[in-house]
């Protein structure tokens, strides 16, 4: 089957009514919150307010600019590792999380933030917003290199309203404790990208395989990405936590379980190799399966040598999947996943969402143990209600995380959204015009001297091997 990939009128034309839409809906829903609105200076001058550093800005900026980093420079950089993708991993990463931001900011503030019909924004909503986006970046991660931009701009759109519905039943209706998105970023994100790979599976992806590995440069450009996001993760998994002891307690459950899943997926890189040696796949994202899997239970009492516990399990299951998983997904069940997704955030949240409901059904009273209960509900919630609720979280973000992969996959399976051929799979120049470096200009060849036409004797030396 051949398809179009010209682009000219159906990206300007979705780009420009997405953006319209978004001006359009900001005017008519979106006010600053009271700490970002004038009234404050007003009320510090009335005297209720004692110091400008009471607004939320100086406790929560640190945060958003660190979760800011490693959606768009974190996930992109990491999903660099194909060797003629470069452009489209960056440059689409970038563009879907610019629209993803301002859509979040609409979908999530009508769930959660909204006042006498009026949204109200400050900087809790921006980390919100790149929190939601960080999903979507998971399930670009499952499709990369065989979706159109206009596809990925569709996908977004649906996700993050897809997203946002499922974090507001989790967090707001069930209360279940997510402080670092396990179930909610990385569970969801996850899934929904298997099942839409799954959906759009190519049965001829093979005639592009050799496109489909990666260069030493491009290994080294993905490196980049996992230091971004193995720095700025303990700041994922705390920006939301309650100011305190339980923003404290998740940075430090989360840098643990890092370190400890950084060692796991060495030893099991070389165990794994015929020849003890390590393989750049499993060091650029089994070593950050620990982030994932520690973030529901982050802010709970896990304690130090429980994250380690935890780093270690996922350092080395992430491994494992990239090793016998992934090939088995992809031949037995028709999952073609390009970045390894469910060996990185699919299994280590589902680890995680277990940790979290475990921890959280064993905790005590005065929070020696898993989280200080009474829960919520009007106090009503003791700890095991509270597990089970947990769990009951998972499993329903798992069906709306694959109900919604299913609807968006059959929409995206029609053949006018610019997607390239199996053929062209993995092929920056599909999209972006390239400009290839050249050994010489035009001028070198046209001023090239003149081949002489008898042999030159050259200098022989002890390097320089005869002919």
């Amino acid at each position: 089957m051949t398809w179009n990939t010209n682009l000219r009128w159906r990206l300007p034309l979705l780009c420009l009514v997405l953006e319209v839409a978004m001006v359009v809906l900001f005017g008519l829903f979106v006010r600053y919150s009271p700490d970002a609105d004038n009234r404050w200076s007003n009320e510090k001058r009335k005297g209720n307010i004692t110091s400008d550093l009471e607004n939320e800005f100086y406790y929560r900026y640190p945060s958003f600019q660190d979760v800011h980093v490693m959606v768009f420079l974190g996930f992109g950089f990491l999903m660099t590792f194909l060797q003629r993708y470069g452009y489209c991993a960056l440059g689409f990463n970038f563009l879907l999380a610019a629209l993803g931001v301002q859509w979040a900011l609409l979908m999530q503030g009508w769930f959660q933030y909204t006042k006498n019909r009026r949204i109200l924004l400050g900087i809790k909503n921006l980390i919100d917003a790149d929190c939601c986006v960080a999903s979507v970046c998971v399930a670009f991660g499952a499709v990369l290199g065989k979706v159109s931009p206009v596809q990925m701009l569709l996908m977004t759109f649906f996700q993050v309203a897809l997203f946002s519905a499922n974090e507001f039943l989790l967090l707001h209706v069930l209360e279940v404790k997510d402080a670092g998105g396990s179930i909610t970023i990385h569970i969801f994100g996850a899934y929904f990208g298997l099942t839409v790979t799954w959906i759009l599976y190519r049965h001829n992806l093979d005639h592009s395989k050799e496109r489909q590995s990666s260069v030493y440069h491009s290994n080294l450009f993905a490196m980049i990405g996992t230091l971004f996001l193995w720095i700025y993760w303990p700041s994922f998994n705390s920006a939301m936590s309650n100011y305190g002891d339980a923003q404290h307690r998740a940075a430090i459950n989360t840098y643990c379980s890092l370190a400890a899943s950084v060692l796991t997926s060495v030893a099991m890189s070389s165990v794994l190799h015929k020849k003890g040696k390590l393989d750049m796949v499993h060091i650029q994202n089994a070593t950050l399966a620990g982030g994932v899997g520690v973030g529901t239970a982050a802010e709970m009492m896990l304690m130090p040598y429980g994250a380690l516990i935890v780093g270690f399990i996922c350092g080395a299951v992430s491994t494992l999947g990239f090793v016998y998983l992934t090939p088995f997904l992809e031949s037995r069940l028709r999952i073609q996943d390009t970045c390894g997704i469910h060996n990185l955030h699919g299994i280590p949240g589902i680890i995680g969402a277990i940790v979290g409901a475990v921890t959280a059904a064993y905790a005590s009273p005065d929070g020696d143990r898993g989280f200080v209960y009474p829960f919520g509900f009007h106090n009503e919630k003791d700890e095991k209600v509270q597990g089970r609720f947990q769990a009951f979280g998972l499993l329903l973000t798992l069906a709306m995380a694959m109900v919604g992969g299913t609807i968006m996959g059959l929409i995206l399976k029609l053949p006018f959204w610019g997607q390239a051929t199996d053929e062209d799979c993995f092929d920056d120049s599909v999209y972006w015009e390239m400009h290839e470096e050249k050994s010489s200009s035009p001028e070198d060849h046209t001023h090239k001297p003149s081949v002489p036409t008898e042999p030159v004797e050259q200098p022989t030396s002890s390097a320089t091997l005869a002919p």
